[in-house]
């Protein structure tokens, strides 16, 4: 058992941090394990509405690919990917949209409630918060559709704004609409990254089912805790950095080309991963930073 006093200095330890990120913006990528765990979705829910409480500003975007599959399947309608993006038809995208913007968001929404924050739901479309452009892929060389997905062409954060001055949380689905009005379904972390550039915000989480970017040696994987943009491209370049989590950090980086202080990939599935990375020295997860000699 912890005892009162143990209680007392944990707490003390977390002022410095309490103190640094105070009304500053956190925009977290919100997926994974994180989102469909009980345990792991009320640990993070109640990770940010601590931060909330102690002065902080997070923004919460979420995907919801799961849930969109589990619908589509009841529908008797196939998920298809090509080179990563959902292949998105009409009926798709409006599959997508009631349950990125619908279950999924106000579920978030109710949980933070529940805790006694005060999160707000929206989407892309909200404010004219998400422009996009008709995303095309290339494939073998050539061009090809892929329905109504997404590329952001710009980022409009003025109902962002003014609800962290409310005091309430946002939380945003990753759905965007182009000058037309039609709706376009993106990938949550190109909307993560590229509103937490927008915000110019102190910091970026990625909230991820791996621990961060892990290298192999000796025969195990050892954990990067701490490293800069230069060596991350170093790693990209000799393919140490491949697969799935190339497009994760290559999100990463270009946040922090656009503003963004520094980026952490983190393990949704650790126990509060969120407060352990923003409140104690050793952190959690693998953080970027814009160069070497930059303080995390």
């Amino acid at each position: 058992m912890i005892s009162n006093l143990d209680k007392a200095k944990i707490l003390v330890k977390a002022l410095p941090f309490i103190k640094k990120y105070h009304n500053k913006t956190i925009v977290i990528k919100y997926g994974g394990s994180a989102m469909v765990n009980p345990v792991a979705r009320e640990q993070f829910i109640q990770d940010v509405v601590l931060m909330k409480y102690v002065g902080i500003n997070p923004v919460i975007v979420h995907g919801g690919g799961p849930e969109i599959n589990e619908m589509l399947q009841k529908i008797g309608k196939e998920s298809k990917f090509v080179a990563g993006n959902r292949v998105t038809d009409e009926e798709t995208m409006e599959i997508v949209e009631m349950v990125l913007s619908g279950k999924v968001n106000k579920g978030i929404v109710s949980d933070i409630n529940k805790y006694g924050g005060k999160a707000v739901g929206l989407s892309g479309k909200d404010g004219n918060m998400v422009f996009v452009e008709k995303k095309f892929v290339e494939v073998d060389g050539e061009k090809v559709d892929i329905g109504f997905v997404g590329e952001i062409k710009e980022i409009n954060t003025e109902v962002i704004k003014l609800l962290e001055i409310n005091d309430a949380i946002p939380v945003i689905s990753s759905i965007g609409v182009d000058k037309n009005g039609q709706t376009y379904n993106i990938n949550a972390d190109y909307v993560a990254g590229a509103i937490a550039g927008k915000l110019q915000a102190d910091r970026l989480i990625f909230l991820t089912d791996v621990d961060g970017i892990l290298l192999d040696y000796n025969d195990k994987q050892t954990l990067i805790d701490e490293i800069d943009v230069e060596n991350v491209n170093d790693l990209i370049e000799r393919g140490i950095i491949s697969g799935g989590m190339l497009p994760k950090v290559t999100t990463c980086l270009n946040a922090i080309e656009n503003g963004v202080e520094n980026v952490v990939i983190l393990n949704g599935k650790l126990e509060h991963s969120v407060i352990l990375e923003l409140f104690t020295v050793e952190g959690a997860g693998t953080l970027i930073k814009k160069d070497e000699n930059l303080e995390s």
